[in-house]
């Protein structure tokens, strides 16, 4: 059997988050494919130095090696705050508004990925499988080939993939998704972003391309591209249920909302979950129906992300400021309609919050998959399951069409897609959420790792 060799732009140290065993989600998937493999997993440690060595600092956790590097304030600044988080994630969310395009931090980019390449080099092996992850690292397999490795090479973007005619707007455009033809397989959340890439690579590279097959031929090379619904974790989020933490918070929720019913938004704060624009609809529900405010609690859990990019800082300003006008205009002595919770919760605390809250509004504007969505509904009790509000904008809305797929921009929409949760009945609830329990449990994290190995396992380059 191969080796897997994983490359992400942040490496999940066990040293950092406690047993090797414990995760679950994305890191606990890809820690079980290495392990079993004796794999390893390569990537930036998280912290910065002033010159860091390219030297890996390299352990071995519960039968995976883990290497990682450190980077520069000035690269940290070009490539993951720069051309990855101020250029590439929002375009490829359709913020084209947002997207910064400038020279230097495309270079930085470009540098830390070849530092990335570099450093790696001297640890793989001829029969290494290499598994690239997301938007950070779209140059890296073009760097490892000009370094005259071979390996079979794969990988897989997590974030959505922009129609050609946003994705031209970005300078050199056309050297950057080259730069993914030196992958073997490329990976996308679902089909409408892998239909916009083919669409992309025929048109304005002049691929020979096949729909059916995914086979990209150009220069010579030929790149196979398909979709690969990510999942999560089904059994450990059950398992989670069944702890006292889950049920604690779970009661925590039940006895505070006072017999109105609950309704729950998970979201890291970032301008692509649709957060002002989600209160904009609560407001126009309780506009609408201003008697129900005894009959329903939001709660918002928004965690800061990317504290230091001002756009972040802008739209918590935003998203308090909405919450404060709903809860001023609508409270009452005894309750306000909105909870603003702007921290982060363990999974435990959120697996109870979820259970307890029969309402999950999940409303980006743009999103690759949202595992939240599959995550709520994994927490829901079989006999009184809640109602999942998701947009039809999110990857999810694919596999979730039994959710009440609602428009994100339209307030007026999530309205009305609030007043027929809570007025939902019994027998449609379950009947809805049986259909998406057997999706979220069958195409599980665990049934993607092994369809995406096995797929680039089989191929050999030409």
């Amino acid at each position: 059997m191969s080796r897997l060799v994983i490359i992400s732009n942040r490496v999940a140290v066990p040293k950092a988050r406690g047993a090797a065993g414990a995760q679950g989600g994305l890191a606990g998937a890809l820690n079980a494919a290495l392990k079993k493999s004796g794999g390893l997993w390569f990537g930036w440690s998280g912290e910065t130095s002033e010159n860091p060595s390219s030297e890996p600092h390299i352990g071995t956790y519960d039968g995976v090696t883990m290497a990682t590097i450190d980077l520069s304030p000035h690269d940290l600044d070009e490539y993951y705050n720069g051309y990855a988080n101020s250029t590439l994630w929002p375009l490829f969310h359709y913020r084209i508004d947002l997207a910064r395009f400038e020279r230097e931090t495309g270079r930085g980019y470009e540098r830390v990925n070849e530092r990335f390449a570099s450093s790696l080099a001297p640890l793989l092996e001829p029969d290494d499988v290499v598994w690239a992850h997301d938007y950070h690292l779209i140059p890296l397999g073009e760097d490892l080939r000009r370094k005259g490795f071979t390996n079979r090479m794969g990988f897989f973007l997590h974030t959505p993939w922009p129609a050609t005619r946003l994705l031209v707007s970005l300078p050199y455009h056309e050297r950057l998704v080259k730069t993914m033809l030196a992958y073997d397989l490329l990976g996308f959340q679902c089909d409408e972003w892998l239909t916009s890439f083919l669409h992309y690579c025929e048109y304005e590279l002049g691929a020979d391309v096949d729909e059916e097959s995914g086979r990209i031929e150009l220069d010579g090379l030929t790149t196979i591209a398909r979709a690969y619904p990510i999942g999560i974790d089904y059994q450990h989020f059950k398992e989670l249920g069944e702890t006292g933490e889950a049920r604690q918070t779970a009661q925590r929720v039940l006895s505070s909302t006072r017999h109105r019913t609950a309704m729950i938004g998970v979201d890291r704060l970032d301008y692509s979950k649709g957060l002002p624009e989600r209160l904009d609809g609560i407001g126009r529900f309780f506009d609408r129906f201003p008697e129900r405010v005894q009959d329903l609690v939001y709660i918002q859990i928004a965690p800061p992300s990317r504290e230091d990019v001002e756009s972040y800082k802008r739209i918590r300003a935003e998203l308090e400021q909405k919450a404060g006008q709903i809860n001023g205009a609508r409270s009452r002595i005894d309750l306000v309609p909105i909870r603003y919770v702007n921290q982060g919760h363990t999974q435990g605390q959120l697996v109870g919050a979820y259970r307890a809250c029969k309402i999950g509004l999940v409303t980006p504007l743009r999103d690759g998959m949202n595992l939240v969505a599959k995550e709520y509904i994994a927490c829901q009790d079989a006999e009184d399951p809640g109602v999942l509000i998701l947009s039809r904008f999110a990857g999810a809305a694919q596999q979730l069409s039994e959710a009440l797929l609602v428009n994100p921009h339209s307030p007026d929409d999530i309205a009305e897609k609030i007043r027929q949760a809570l007025d939902m009945p019994l027998a449609e609830r379950k009947a809805r959420w049986k259909s998406m329990r057997n999706c979220v449990r069958d195409e599980n994290i665990q049934r993607w790792t092994e369809n995406f190995t096995g797929d680039l396992d089989k191929l050999v380059r030409a």
